[in-house]
């Protein structure tokens, strides 16, 4: 029979630092601080599957953040089951003190527990769509900005559009005479 490890990670650019939860002694282990690369996270759980007697089954978690779902991807496809847990949803220890080495262990402890809410994560194709969104936004705030810079220049040159509307898309048969230019 299988063992199942929970392993909380206190992500960082600079670092990762990992704890797992003993379920049946209540107790956090093998905490280490590591270079911030999923092959360094492979190393650790090997490690640790070393260093017991049966067979391990690993359960990774970390709090969304800067990473978004880089790391996440990485560990599934080396078949770590890994969670993204919301940073709202996460049960807290009472202590004042922060520090890597503490919150490692809370996370492990709210995989055990089932403390917090699991983030969603996007298909290929949510990504794709949400890419496509993000540059239609883009390209109609520089247009919006264009526009702006457009009318500013006119402005400074006394050249001001005698109709109702300041900016409207010009058809080719309109004289640019209309406009005074």
């Amino acid at each position: 029979m299988k063992s199942i490890i929970y392993v909380g990670m206190d992500v960082h650019k600079a670092s990762f630092t990992l704890s797992y939860f003993s379920v049946t002694t209540q107790e956090t282990f093998a905490t280490v601080k590591i270079s911030p690369d999923a092959k360094a996270i492979k190393k650790y759980l090997d490690g640790v599957s070393l260093s017991r007697s049966e067979e391990c089954e690993f359960v990774c978690g970390y709090e969304a953040g800067c990473l978004g779902y880089t790391l996440y991807h990485q560990l599934t496809a080396m078949n770590i089951s890994c969670v993204i847990m919301a940073p709202t949803t996460i049960l807290r220890n009472s202590k004042r003190v922060k520090t890597d080495r503490i919150d490692a262990e809370n996370l492990a402890r709210c995989l055990v527990y089932g403390g917090y809410k699991s983030v969603y994560i996007p298909t290929a194709q949510d990504e794709a769509v949400r890419d496509y969104l993000r540059m239609h936004d883009d390209h109609k705030l520089m247009l919006k900005k264009i526009k702006q810079q457009i009318n500013a220049f006119c402005l400074k040159h006394n050249k001001i559009y005698p109709g109702n509307k300041s900016w409207y898309v010009i058809s080719p048969k309109v004289s640019c005479k209309r406009f005074g230019l």
